[in-house]
């Protein structure tokens, strides 16, 4: 099944070069298109408005997608709910639904399988590097849960690639999928209700701010010297801290949008009241948001989340330094929701 064309993997024009191929006039592919990204059809046999010939070829020599949902857990709160996707060549990866008060509904996922950048509390960096996504791999991901949601009218409105992988290590996949994902004709999310993460990888940020794209980004920061994040985070040691920081003001300067910080509060680690000045001192004056989150601990790593008033102490000291800063709520621990956990307790035997 590998080796058949994912419709998900063509944009539009491929798709009208496609079907041209077949003698199919261009408004056959427009209708295609609708099918797979506004209607999100599961199959052919629903595509209606095709004549039955072309969806019998359709099905013969191409496939929607192909990821089959192996696990599916929700959270006891009701509020998230995570999806074990085996994709076609046996991988697994992640996708996570989490559902916020009000009209939020917020799709994290996957950009590769597995992971190389080794950071040590990530339970997706533990395992190790499989394989890139393909934009249509990543797409198919927030299709279904478009799907979940639409079922009880309900409407995707964030997306966030935070899952498995780093998506800058799949740059070209990565851009391709996001502009799927913000096209009004494919799944038309709000450019600004998309999320992309990255632990930093300094030549892709500066790319990354050329892109005619509203698309937010975000970093992976944990720590704010040189000697304790490439202890956290390997990368560090390829982009240190100045390096990474460099980045980010050319990404200000050329774009002039907001960085989000990421920071995972780790009990005795980087929690400290100096690891805090020292992060304030570090980000001040930098257009830029901070997001700490007590760690979501893994059985890789023996780092504990922070204390609650350990939590309260650092983010008053931060917000000295006129740094915003959010505190965001742990979602689905009793479903392993973090990145590459329920892969990791699967493989592991533990279902």
């Amino acid at each position: 099944m590998t080796d058949i064309l994912n419709l998900y993997d063509l944009p539009h024009n491929q798709l009208v070069d496609l079907l041209k191929q077949w003698g199919e006039p261009r408004f056959r592919a427009d209708q295609l298109w609708q099918w797979l990204y506004k209607r999100k059809a599961p199959d052919f046999a629903s595509m209606h408005t095709l004549p039955a010939a072309l969806r019998e070829r359709l099905a013969a020599e191409t496939r929607i997608g192909g990821a089959e949902v192996t696990k599916e857990r929700h959270s006891t709160d009701g509020e998230t709910r995570k999806y074990l996707l085996r994709m076609p060549d046996g991988q697994l990866i992640e996708t996570v639904l989490m559902e916020y008060s009000g009209v939020r509904r917020t799709a994290c996922i996957s950009t590769q399988a597995g992971c190389a950048l080794g950071c040590v509390f990530c339970a997706t960096g533990q395992m190790g590097f499989a394989r890139n996504l393909t934009a249509g791999e990543i797409i198919e991901q927030v299709v279904h849960v478009g799907r979940v949601l639409e079922a009880v009218d309900e409407r995707l409105s964030n997306v966030v690639l935070m899952g498995m992988g780093e998506p800058f290590h799949n740059y070209d996949a990565t851009m391709a999928a996001v502009r799927r994902m913000i096209d009004p004709e494919a799944l038309a999310i709000g450019q600004r209700h998309v999320t992309v993460s990255t632990v930093g990888l300094a030549p892709e940020i500066r790319q990354f701010a050329q892109e005619d794209v509203q698309v937010r980004l975000a970093i992976s920061l944990h720590a704010a010297t040189d000697r304790e994040r490439s202890a956290l985070l390997p990368i560090n040691r390829q982009y240190p801290l100045d390096e990474l920081l460099g980045s980010v003001r050319d990404y200000i300067d050329q774009t002039n949008r907001r960085v989000t910080f990421e920071w995972a509060l780790i009990a005795g680690e980087n929690d400290s009241v100096e690891q805090a000045h020292t992060l304030g001192k570090l980000l001040k004056g930098l257009l830029c948001h901070l997001n700490v989150i007590p760690l979501n601990a893994t059985n890789g790593y023996k780092g504990r989340p922070s204390h609650p008033a350990h939590v309260d102490q650092f983010v008053e000291i931060v917000e000295e330094y006129g740094i915003p800063t959010t505190v965001r709520v742990r979602r689905g621990i009793d479903i392993h929701a973090g990145c590459g956990q329920l892969k990791a307790s699967v493989m592991k035997g533990g279902g």
